[in-house]
């Protein structure tokens, strides 16, 4: 089970670089940073939020129907912190093919294991589990984008400095995960806004994602912004989510402290950090980015809405964000995949129909790096699996 590497800067098998074509010295201390034992065992923080985007139809897949969507955050939250024995207050929503990737991010936090805590910002339902709270639930979900007024700007001030106190406060490495149904549709209006094109890069939850809806729904949202150059901020309140504003203002409080922080997921992530990128001073980005590392899952990491070949949609995002910002990013997919699955449900990542969510690349990704072999992982989550269904059979009608 153990994985131990001849070098520092080898990664464990399957696991790939997706940004440069090696890691210089910087980027193999900080990678060192999340493989060495002898550091402390990182932390977990599972961001909820909700945007009233996801409740366009056909916009998502996380969640069949824009109902199912409202209630996607809690189930999968329940996943993470209970395990699939244990009966949900709110169970995982159907979903065309699969499971959610929350499996994968419970079966991490066990084998590790991880200290995971939740923050709920802007949920419709309040969650029935202890978790963090930045604000009054009262707020709800961010409005749809297409409006140009997703937040109030108050809201989002709060959000952010709220998130800048975490991160001030953080002593140990830090995994930042989300679930935000709709958000891979937040994070295509974000970076847009800052400039970047992006617009057949950013993927989305569904097999084939709605690129021409997202699209149009992005530039209601950017048309009804009066001015053309924007702060991180102000783009925020006009078609952010809740998620972003907070966890934007974790990456801009980290800067002063030395803990490496693991965005733990794809194209959210690396609207997040752009948005902080956006928001720092030319000399304090590449201090940033060299207290961040990315890390998401093989199916994410290979997928291309462009064309058939050349870079990933996610490698070439990452290098636009890398030339538009001018740093340089550590980037990685992680090796663990279910071709030799006993689950269909889990073989159906391999075939597109789940790729990325709470957190399971990058959890998949520093499972490896402290030694935890993809055989391993695998079996594990089949027998999670196993027990899922077994829950699953067993549970009455949902409430």
């Amino acid at each position: 089970m153990v994985w131990l590497p001849s070098i520092p800067s080898e990664l464990p098998f399957g696991c790939r670089r997706l940004t440069g074509s090696c890691a210089g010295s910087r980027g193999t201390a900080l990678l060192n940073r999340w493989t060495s034992l002898e550091l402390p065992t990182p932390d977990c923080l599972l961001v909820l939020a909700s945007t009233r985007s996801a409740e366009v139809p056909g916009i998502s897949a996380a969640g069949c129907t824009p109902a199912a969507r409202r209630t996607t955050a809690l189930a999968d939250a329940e996943l993470l912190i209970h395990g699939p024995g244990v009966p949900p207050r709110w169970p995982l929503p159907p979903l065309p093919a699969g499971v959610s990737p929350a499996l994968i991010s419970r079966v991490v936090a066990e084998t590790i294991p991880l200290h995971v805590e939740v923050a709920a910002v802007g949920l419709p339902i309040d969650p029935p589990f202890p978790h963090l709270r930045f604000e009054a639930p009262s707020h709800g979900p961010a409005h749809c984008i297409r409006g140009g007024a997703a937040m109030d700007p108050r809201r989002v001030n709060n959000l952010i400095h709220q998130g800048q106190r975490l991160g001030r406060s953080l002593r140990r490495p830090l995994v930042l995960a989300e679930c935000v149904p709709g958000g891979t549709t937040t994070a295509l209006a974000v970076l847009t806004g800052l400039g970047l094109p992006v617009a057949q890069l950013v993927s989305g939850s569904a097999l084939h994602p709605p690129m021409d809806l997202k699209q149009r729904l992005v530039a209601e949202g950017l048309s009804a912004i009066e001015c053309s150059s924007i702060d991180p901020q102000a783009l925020l309140a006009a078609v952010g989510d809740p998620f972003q504003a907070l966890t934007m203002g974790v990456l801009l409080g980290a800067v002063d402290v030395d803990q490496p922080i693991l965005l733990a997921g794809g194209s959210q992530m690396v609207a997040v950090l752009a948005l902080a990128l956006a928001a720092l001073p030319m000399s304090q980005r590449q201090m940033l980015s060299t207290r961040v590392m990315l890390g998401t899952t093989a199916w994410l990491a290979a997928e291309s809405l462009e064309t058939a070949s050349g870079p990933s949609s996610l490698e070439a995002l990452l290098l636009r964000l890398e030339q538009h910002f001018g740093i340089a990013l550590e980037a990685y997919a992680a090796g663990l995949r279910f071709f030799n699955s006993r689950h269909q449900q889990l073989r159906d990542f391999e075939a597109g129909y789940v790729k990325e969510g709470v957190g399971a690349g990058g959890l998949a990704l520093l499972a490896s790096l402290r030694g935890v072999d993809n055989a391993t992982l695998l079996q594990r989550c089949d027998d999670a699996m196993d027990r899922l269904l077994q829950a699953t059979a067993s549970r009455p009608s949902a409430p």
